[in-house]
């Protein structure tokens, strides 16, 4: 079940919102915990238990790590923690690729294949196991207390709102709020119109889009015109599906009571690589940062390690994405791009002007979401052929089809929305506190809702069309 379907919508979410507020506020973690099972089970009940397996070893080894004296016993804890987390995030997300690729070189020596059987991948898998590793490190390094609630730990883990696509949060952030959160209209209604946003965004803007990137991608040979319009659709398309998750998501959470950190800060108006990765899904950014980068030696062990670490743990975020050499290929250039930067930046080179580089780096991560988008290296190589005017320039038969009006209308509001959308922040001050108050949260709900209505018009006329990052 996801959050753009008619069933959460109209079923799930009013008898759970229904249930919510009937329930005294020390049931409010059970109720969410088996809300959040429930609606996990809904996609398949047979992988819950990993679910409830993850969510068990992390808060036992939270409470073995504090009794421990600091020393080799506990580090060896630590590592066996971590070892299990990303052994059961391995098997499951990686065993298949792995073998496929131990396959390609096998056979390319005139062997036979080695027998397997595809592993499903377990939807949200590489979202709970972050989670479970964060509080494991944290309660190791001291940062923050083993929790003594496993109903609360448990609840975190599940929560719906984040528990299949992010965002990616630390337990310290919302253990309070466990403890004690504040339920008002203010708040209920600003997470209902933040839900509305990230609904609509999702099914006007990024479903609408879809069809030309699905179109272009699956382009034999595409041409200038083809390659670039659905380079660009699919950079629109993937923003808008992701932070509309993100939205929702946020607005789901606050009309529970909770807060929920932001995950992007208009990622598309970036000057550089660098500041890119500080607005675009920040969440899994601050994560990488702070239990990886950290854990290689950050900026500790002088300037080229530092550049390394920077690369390796974009390649290793790139991998995490998924298991496909285009998602490695995408971390690598990624990678390759902060090293450059931090060379520059090192050089003290002189700051080009916003026009120049704002520009700059939207081609650039343009260029990456090409291989990130493709189903294959191959496939990647295709459409750089068609970027570069190697199959022809015009719009293509194949193709002109897709090219709708519609589409196309589609693809200016929300490059207009990609731009006006900061400085229009910047005009209204902080959205939040704003549509906290009841005169912009009335205002917004009314505009909002002819869209959500039209959203959901839309929804029920489509096909099923999941988020784009419940694939990761």
């Amino acid at each position: 079940m996801v959050f753009s379907s008619n069933v959460f919508l109209f079923l799930f979410l009013p008898l759970f919102l229904l249930v919510y507020y009937l329930l005294p506020f020390k049931a409010r973690s059970a109720w969410i915990l088996a809300g959040s099972y429930a609606l996990y089970s809904w996609w398949r009940i047979d992988f819950l238990w990993l679910l409830v397996a993850v969510t068990a070893a992390a808060y036992i080894y939270g409470l073995v790590l504090d009794k421990q004296p600091d020393g080799s016993v506990r580090r060896w804890t630590l590592t066996s923690a971590i070892v299990l987390m990303l052994g059961a995030l391995a098997y499951f997300k990686y065993a298949n690729f792995g073998i496929e690729s131990f396959n390609a070189i096998t056979q390319t020596f005139g062997f036979h294949p080695f027998a397997w059987t595809p592993i499903l991948l377990p939807i949200g898998l590489s979202f709970f196991v972050f989670h479970a590793i964060s509080y494991i490190v944290d309660v190791y390094r001291h940062e923050e207390p083993p929790t003594h609630n496993p109903l609360d730990f448990a609840a975190f883990i599940a929560l719906f709102p984040h528990l299949i696509a992010g965002p990616v949060l630390k337990y310290n952030l919302l253990a309070d709020q466990f403890r004690n959160r504040t339920h008002t209209i203010e708040k209920f209604s600003y997470g209902a119109t933040r839900f509305m946003t990230g609904f609509a965004k999702k099914v006007l803007l990024a479903d609408t889009i879809a069809p030309l990137v699905t179109a272009t991608f699956h382009q034999s040979s595409p041409t200038f015109v083809d390659s670039w319009l659905g380079a660009i659709a699919y950079t629109l398309q993937l923003y808008f599906d992701f932070s509309g998750y993100s939205d929702m998501a946020i607005g789901l959470a606050a009309m529970m009571g909770f807060k929920f950190p932001e995950n992007f800060n208009h990622p598309y108006i970036s000057r550089s690589i660098t500041e890119f990765w500080r607005r675009w899904h920040m969440s899994l950014s601050g994560w990488l940062q702070q239990y990886l980068y950290i854990s290689l030696g950050g900026n500790r062990k002088g300037v080229a390690r530092t550049k390394f670490n920077k690369w390796l743990t974009m390649v290793l975020g790139g991998l995490w994405h998924g298991a496909n050499w285009t998602f490695v290929l995408w971390g690598v250039w990624h990678g390759t791009l902060l090293a450059i930067e931090a060379e520059l930046k090192q050089q003290k080179r002189p700051t080009a002007p916003a026009w120049l580089t704002i520009p700059g780096t939207m081609l650039l991560v343009i260029v990456g979401w090409v291989m990130f988008r493709a189903d294959h290296v191959q496939g990647a190589l295709r459409m750089y052929k068609g970027m570069l005017g190697l199959n022809g320039f015009g719009l293509s038969d194949t193709l002109a089809w897709q090219v709708k009006p519609s589409v196309l209308w589609t693809m200016l509001l929300a490059a207009l929305v990609v731009y006006i959308a900061p400085w229009w922040g910047t005009r209204m001050g902080d959205v939040g506190s704003r549509l906290l108050r009841p005169g912009p949260v009335v205002a917004a709900t009314v505009l909002l809702l002819p869209l959500f209505v039209l959203a959901i018009m839309k929804l029920s006329a489509q096909s099923y069309t999941p988020f784009l990052y419940f694939q990761f």
